[in-house]
């Protein structure tokens, strides 16, 4: 270089050298990598189990919420969050082999957990490792305990499940219970739960409601026809299935094959749309439910859809809008404003899972904190879920179309089983 060229160099330098200060001040130009402390979430998912078909919608819309908070949230308070998905296949055994793994790769300061395996598989081994787990399925009998590390944004699927069948009732008129069937499987611990739930609150309340049947198959049933015959037979005025969107569809077939006209009641992870999809005809589930404790995505204008608009146009959210991107949304949107919660709390840079886990148990999030998708939740060392003010919302097809059926339905009281 030469030197005339040196001094042009320098005196360059010179000249924006105040401007530079000036940005840095004022906080117009980032921050040293340095000043940012990551922490990570696994993300546990089934890319070839009896979820994979939902995945892309669930897992879909967990990167775009990420990703936003992290530009408009993380950024002011100097953390990055990221996350790795692990493929358990919706196995129990496949999570706790894979657990010790994420442990060492990731140190995660939080779990974004999937369902019922998730929950059998880690909940003695994450008060040890002291990792609290955020789900986006309702909440489990077995995991219903004091002092939790696992937390449910909806109260169980029982509890779900009761609430509708209480709406329906009153919906039917008359004074006799309701006559219900049950379409389960042992393949899952989260599916043998809710049976139990639903057969606990017919004991407790037979006024109100009747198992004729609880009918268990394998995991993605093909054929029910013989099954669904019999419970017909017996009187049944609804089939709940919340397991998942192969069972509903096997179920379909055999009323289909029937001539019969019987309403099947699904939950967020198969309901009308999903199980639609699979069934290739949204109009052949027109007359079924499904219910869960949290915002329907209807093509209503409300500040759930504006949220996953703004992902769509700003963050590239890929998902559709569904019951299970909502899930997904519900579940990452807790999970980081409990980040932010303990930033605020503790400091940016001494986040824990167990100081996560203590500002969940203390800080309550309101609604609009979770762009109503969800709504406020209180959570207590009482149980995983929150226990006071529950509400469902029922979606359904109605004309052909998706709409809601009812929103703010109390859930009933039940006893644990």
């Amino acid at each position: 270089m030469t030197e005339n060229r040196r001094e042009r160099v320098r005196m360059s330098v010179l000249k924006h050298a105040p401007i530079a200060a000036a940005a840095v001040a004022l906080g117009f130009l980032s921050a040293p990598a340095g000043a940012q402390t990551t922490y990570n979430f696994a993300s546990m998912a089934d890319f070839t189990g009896p979820y994979a078909d939902v995945m892309k919608d669930l897992l879909g819309s967990r990167r775009p919420a990420i990703e936003w908070w992290n530009a408009e949230v993380g950024q002011k308070l100097g953390i990055k969050i990221t996350f790795k998905d692990y493929d358990h296949r919706y196995d129990a055994a496949q999570v706790a082999s894979l657990w010790p793994g994420i442990k060492a790769e990731l140190n995660p300061v939080a779990v974004l957990g999937l369902g019922g395996p998730d929950v059998a598989a880690l909940q003695g081994r994450l008060p040890g490792d002291k990792v609290p787990m955020f789900m986006a399925t309702a909440g489990y009998g077995f995991a219903w305990k004091p002092d939790p590390w696992i937390f449910n944004q909806r109260p169980t699927y029982s509890h779900e499940a009761v609430a509708f069948f209480n709406w329906l009732r009153e919906k039917r008129g008359g004074s006799g219970p309701l006559k219900v069937a049950i379409i389960s499987s042992e393949a899952s611990p989260a599916y043998i739960d809710q049976q139990k739930g639903i057969e606990k609150y017919a004991k407790d309340n037979p006024d109100k409601l009747e198992v004729v049947e609880s009918v268990f198959t394998e995991v993605q049933p093909t054929d029910l026809t013989t099954q669904i015959n019999r419970v017909v037979r017996k009187g049944a005025e609804v089939i709940s299935i919340q397991t998942n969107t192969a069972a509903v569809v096997a179920a379909k077939r055999a009323l289909q094959a029937l001539g019969k006209n019987v309403p099947i009641l699904m939950s967020s992870h198969n309901g009308v749309l999903d199980s639609a999809r699979a069934i290739g005809d949204i109009k052949q589930m027109e007359g079924d439910y499904e219910v869960y404790a949290m915002a329907v995505p209807t093509d209503e204008k409300t500040p759930a859809r504006a949220f996953f608009d703004m992902l769509a146009a700003k963050h590239g959210m890929k998902a559709q809008w569904t019951v299970t991107a909502v899930q997904g949304l519900g579940q990452t949107v807790v999970a980081l404003r409990a980040i932010e919660a303990t930033a605020k709390r503790v400091g940016a840079d001494k986040i824990t899972g167990e100081a996560i886990r203590e500002t969940v148990l203390t800080t309550p999030i309101t609604a609009d904190q979770m762009f109503s998708i969800l709504p406020g939740l209180k959570f207590t060392k009482d149980a995983p879920f929150p226990v006071s003010g529950l509400t469902v919302s029922i979606g359904t097809i109605k004309d052909g179309k998706y709409a809601a059926a009812a929103q703010g339905v109390p859930v009933p009281t039940l006893n644990k089983w």
